[in-house]
C-alpha cells in the first residue's frame, strides 16, 4: 500500500533598507488559514468560477495571534502588487512584493498573501515582532512556500 501526505509550510521574511543605510532582516513561520485551504482545492479543483490568483501581499498593525478560521489581516494598513515565482521541477514557490519610502509606514506586525488589491481571499497570516518602518525606509516582503 502506497501512503502519500502533502504538506505546505510557509515563511515570511522582511528586509528593510534604512534611510540611514542600516539593514534588518524578520524571519517568520507563518500559518496558512482554513480559507487559503479553500483556495488550493478551488483553484485545483473546480472547473467554472475558479478564484483569482495570489498576487498581493498586505502589512497590518494587528497583533492578534495568527489562526485558522481568520480570514484578514486584524489592522491592514497597505497592500501592494507581488511577483509569483516557481522554478519546474522544485517543489517551492515565492510572492514578494516592495513597499518603497513613504509606502506602508508604522509599526508593523502582521502580513499576509491576498488574491485581490483589496478584500479577497487570505491565504495565509502572519504576527511578528514590531517592525517600525519609517517614512524614508524601504521593505521588501518575501513569503517562500514549500511542499513535501
Amino acid at each position: 500500500m502506497i501512503q502519500e501526505s502533502m504538506q505546505l509550510h510557509g515563511a515570511m521574511t522582511l528586509f528593510i533598507s534604512r534611510a540611514n543605510g542600516d539593514t534588518e532582516t524578520v524571519y517568520q513561520d507563518n500559518l496558512i488559514v482554513n480559507v487559503g485551504f479553500d483556495f488550493i482545492a478551488d483553484a485545483i479543483g473546480k472547473s467554472a468560477s475558479r478564484p483569482s490568483v495570489m498576487g498581493y501581499i498586505a502589512l497590518g498593525t494587528g497583533t492578534t495571534a495568527a489562526a485558522a478560521t481568520q480570514s484578514a489581516l486584524v489592522t491592514e494598513i497597505d497592500r501592494n502588487a507581488a511577483t509569483y515565482a516557481h522554478t519546474a521541477g522544485t517543489k517551492t514557490f515565492t510572492f514578494t512584493a516592495d513597499f518603497l519610502a513613504g509606502d506602508a509606514t508604522g509599526a508593523i506586525t502582521e502580513a499576509g498573501v491576498f488574491n485581490a488589491a483589496t478584500a479577497g481571499i487570505m491565504f495565509d497570516r502572519v504576527v511578528f515582532p514590531v517592525v517600525n518602518k519609517g517614512a524614508d525606509d524601504s521593505l521588501t516582503a518575501v513569503f517562500t512556500f514549500t511542499m513535501s
